[in-house]
């Protein structure tokens, strides 16, 4: 009966993870789906008037998405050369654009190496704290965990994704 205790919050939490993996991969594929389906002069299009481009929301969830590397101590960055253009304000004048061409790869290597990462995160590393927030803060705010980053990651791509569907003139 002891065993049963302990092994029961792991699966317990093994569950829970897989549900909030499962809900990032479905946005990926939405995003992904959409993104192929939008031809570049639609991806250079406002959202709408005075808004961000489609261009520069696949950059924006490039950059945001990865920073999450090394939030969760994963390892470094793959396009760091894509923070400064955008995250922040969007569109900023002066700042070099890579072609949608190279951000649809980058967009398709980034979330193969997220989904490599994710799947081999062991359960228990997903309750620990990311590397934003000190060990004081995390022993009085524990929900501040490794997996809270994705689901607010997850969140985030969701909204863009919403923009993102104004692109598309049926």
């Amino acid at each position: 009966m002891e065993a049963q205790t302990s092994t029961k919050p792991t699966a317990e939490k093994e569950l829970f993870i897989k549900m909030v993996i499962s809900n990032w991969e479905l946005q990926n594929i939405r995003v992904s789906k959409l993104i192929a389906k939008l031809s570049d002069e639609q991806m250079a299009t406002p959202t709408a008037p005075g808004r961000n481009t489609g261009i520069w929301i696949l950059g924006h969830l490039i950059a945001v998405n990865d920073g999450m590397i090394s939030l969760l101590g994963l390892g470094e960055r793959l396009f760091p050369e894509l923070e400064a253009g955008f995250t922040g304000e969007a569109n900023k004048p002066g700042v070099a654009t890579p072609p949608l061409a190279e951000l649809k790869k980058q967009w398709d290597t980034l979330n193969a190496k997220l989904t490599e990462y994710f799947s081999a995160l062991p359960a228990e590393e997903w309750f620990t704290r990311h590397n934003s927030i000190s060990p004081e803060d995390f022993a009085k705010e524990p929900h501040r965990n490794k997996l809270n980053i994705l689901i607010n990651r997850t969140n985030h791509q969701s909204y863009h994704l919403g923009q993102l569907i104004y692109l598309d003139k049926k």
